[in-house]
């Protein structure tokens, strides 16, 4: 369980030059809830954190094939997510697949989109490029019980929507396969903002 610190540069996101992306691990439990993780810095909310974004999940087994494929150690948080889990798909897991983690109850909601911000606290200038082809990228989360939560709490997959359409098509829809953006319309738990997309690059009223 990683929350983020202050961190200031000028690759940062935020018009301050500050960013939350560097996420460290908690001593202790931490507090799951609506609004996201008590103690975790955000600096642009405009594009992170809120509602569907309250927690960010990252999976150690793609920590690990991005730590081998750029040489480094990339310890929890260096993705800037809040779970850093073992032994879950995230990127298979299906939006709207709702989570017991700890005493909190999670809902899968999208997967992370790359930003500059992410590029520039790696220092690596072409790592979008690379996220993207790479289509692992992680799960937000919405928080539909506030809870506590530490490491070492198992994720135990409650319920499974039957639409069957995962973080990873959802990514993919929206940036190399646009022939997956009609699934897109399958997954009502998706966010409003991304449904509402995939109609318009489909040319598809938003009542049909």
């Amino acid at each position: 369980m990683n929350v983020g610190v202050v961190t200031e540069a000028d690759w940062a996101g935020d018009a301050s030059g500050r960013s939350g992306i560097d996420k460290r691990p908690t001593d202790g439990r931490a507090r799951v809830e609506e609004t996201g993780v008590t103690g975790d810095f955000i600096a642009e909310r405009a594009h992170h954190g809120g509602p569907d974004q309250a927690v960010y999940a990252y999976a150690w087994e793609d920590a690990d094939w991005w730590a081998a494929e750029l040489g480094r150690n990339l310890p929890p948080g260096r993705f800037g997510e809040n779970l850093h889990t073992s032994g879950v798909d995230v990127t298979g897991a299906v939006v709207g697949e709702r989570w017991a983690v700890g005493s909190a109850l999670l809902e899968v909601t999208k997967p992370r989109t790359p930003c500059r911000t992410f590029a520039g606290f790696w220092g690596v200038p072409d790592l979008i490029r690379r996220f993207t082809v790479r289509a692992a990228p992680g799960a937000y989360l919405r928080v539909l019980r506030a809870g506590e939560v530490g490491a070492g709490d198992p994720v135990e997959v409650l319920d499974r929507p039957a639409h069957g359409v995962t973080v990873g098509e959802v990514f993919r829809a929206l940036t190399l396969e646009p022939e997956l953006l009609p699934r897109l319309l399958d997954a009502p738990d998706l966010p409003d903002g991304i449904r509402d997309k995939a109609r318009r690059r489909l040319g598809v009223d938003s009542a049909g």
